[in-house]
């Protein structure tokens, strides 16, 4: 009898010590959620230092480090219109530490490439929109057209002769030119440069007559009478400038194309943190400092959304410059 009460006891000794144990293992795993984030959060995006997802994500990362009190920092990986980028979040840990900053041309790059390295839509999990803003229909200020109107007629009457450039090709700022072309009706040539302070060196020096371009970056050249704003590329004027003509005021009916910013993260990552990630960024953009930062350095309109209407809003986009593409004859990659 004694022997049998002892294997007893050593049996309920080894039972409340694997409860124990499991109990351990349960609540650290409670607490390591709990504790998000714990270490320095990275903004990944897929353009040059100083223009305008840059900028935006430095502001975002300002917000973001006080809601979450936790360390936020940007990491731009600029090349192939944000592919680069977009693929480096792709591969990243979905544990909420890496965080994709992308804009409209993600949507392009989905519909511009024949395949990419990650799945646009169904390889992340998307956090929320941030901004949406027009771009900008510019020439040299000392150009001989000087109304958007003036620029179309001139383009009808020397077809195949104009040349536009853009921050690259595949980019919104170059599809921006292709609808132009076709919305208007005309022929211009889109000549590529690598980020938009090289296609404004370009329209200074008077290599191409006019670009499509970034209102952050175009702002100060055009206050300051080097460049000509001819429309934004909405049907509204942008607060950045508000002396440039809506397309819409320009003459040319219906053209009203904007792009957008919004954070996503590597699919798989927990709903937990997703879900924090969304409080932070909608407290963020209800901050009124973050907000006039915002509006200030892009010139566009504050807009955060849910997840499911960022992924909605990411479908309708691809399926747009899919259209546009696909009208415009651009090849496809």
């Amino acid at each position: 009898m004694g022997r049998v009460r002892k294997l007893s006891t050593g049996r309920s000794f080894a039972l409340v010590t694997a409860w124990a144990i499991c109990a351990l293992m349960v609540g650290a795993t409670d607490a390591s959620a709990q504790a998000y984030p714990n270490r320095v959060i990275r903004i990944v995006h897929g353009f040059a230092a100083g223009g305008a997802a840059d900028t935006l994500s430095r502001i975002m990362a300002d917000g973001l480090s006080k809601e979450l009190g936790q360390t936020v920092i940007v990491d731009p990986k600029p090349g192939a219109g944000g592919n680069i980028a977009s693929d480096a979040v792709a591969r990243s840990a979905p544990d909420g530490y890496t965080l994709g900053l992308v804009t409209g041309g993600h949507a392009i790059s989905a519909a511009l490439y024949k395949s990419l390295p990650y799945q646009p839509v169904d390889g992340f999990e998307m956090i929320s929109t941030i901004v949406y803003y027009a771009l900008v229909i510019a020439t040299r200020s000392d150009y001989q057209a000087k109304t958007l109107g003036d620029l179309i007629a001139l383009a009808k009457a020397k077809p195949g002769t104009l040349n536009f450039g853009s921050v690259g090709f595949g980019s919104t700022h170059h599809l921006v030119g292709e609808l132009l072309k076709t919305t208007a009706g005309i022929d211009v040539v889109h000549v590529p440069y690598r980020g938009d302070s090289q296609a404004i060196t370009a329209l200074l020096s008077g290599d191409v007559p006019f670009i499509v371009g970034t209102s952050v970056l175009l702002a100060p050249q055009i206050e300051g009478g080097a460049v000509r704003g001819l429309a934004v590329t909405s049907s509204q004027r942008s607060a950045l400038l508000p002396n440039v003509p809506s397309a819409d005021e320009a003459g040319l009916k219906g053209f009203d194309v904007r792009t957008w910013a919004g954070l996503l993260a590597p699919k798989g990552t927990p709903p937990d943190i997703v879900a924090a990630l969304n409080k932070a960024v909608q407290s963020s953009l209800a901050d009124p400092d973050i907000k006039a930062r915002l509006e200030t350095a892009i010139g566009g309109q504050v807009r955060g959304s849910t997840p499911a209407e960022m992924r909605a809003l990411l479908v309708s986009e691809i399926a747009k410059w899919t259209k546009v593409i696909d009208t415009a004859g651009v090849p496809k990659l």
